[in-house]
């Protein structure tokens, strides 16, 4: 299973990088644009894409207090998007790092609202990689909405293929 996480990670980084590069090029004000989505706009799709791998890492990683970027951050778009791709690499980290038997290990942590659940390791990397699949479509079509042209295909297989 360590295995398949850590591979899992490791497109997340590499997705997310295509999918960034495209986000940056983007000319002037671009992704500031109100769009029809789950997030008003680009910039705000990716905030959330950062917010909630970070906040996920900082469950695992056992902060008492993890924080919520996406309810407090004012920054520019290009420190959005580095330090979702910085918040990629760490969960990359993450999974090298971990134990294969802590996978199965269960994550005690509260939600935003502050509900407790209790999760196994392993099913949490899951849906942090799988939830970010979801955003990155998202965020194609939301490129595909504002003009842009060059956008990167990020399915798994394109990964493997590398």
């Amino acid at each position: 299973m360590k295995e398949l996480l850590l591979q899992s990670a490791q497109y997340n980084l590499w997705a997310n990088r295509s999918i960034i590069d495209t986000l940056l090029a983007l000319p002037g004000n671009t992704a500031h644009k109100e769009l029809n989505s789950s997030f008003p706009s680009i910039k705000d799709t990716a905030l959330h894409s950062w917010s909630a791998e970070y906040i996920w890492l900082q469950r695992l990683q056992e902060v008492a207090e993890p924080l919520w970027i996406q309810g407090m951050y004012v920054g520019l778009f290009k420190e959005i998007c580095n330090n979702w791709i910085k918040t990629s690499a760490q969960l990359v980290d993450y999974v090298k790092q971990i134990d294969k038997n802590s996978l199965s290990d269960i994550c005690t942590y509260k939600d935003r609202k502050g509900n407790a659940y209790t999760t196994p390791v392993w099913q949490i990397l899951h849906h942090v990689f799988n939830h970010a699949t979801y955003h990155r479509g998202q965020l194609v079509t939301m490129l595909r909405e504002v003009g842009a042209t060059q956008i990167p295909g990020t399915d798994f297989i394109a990964f493997v293929r590398q």
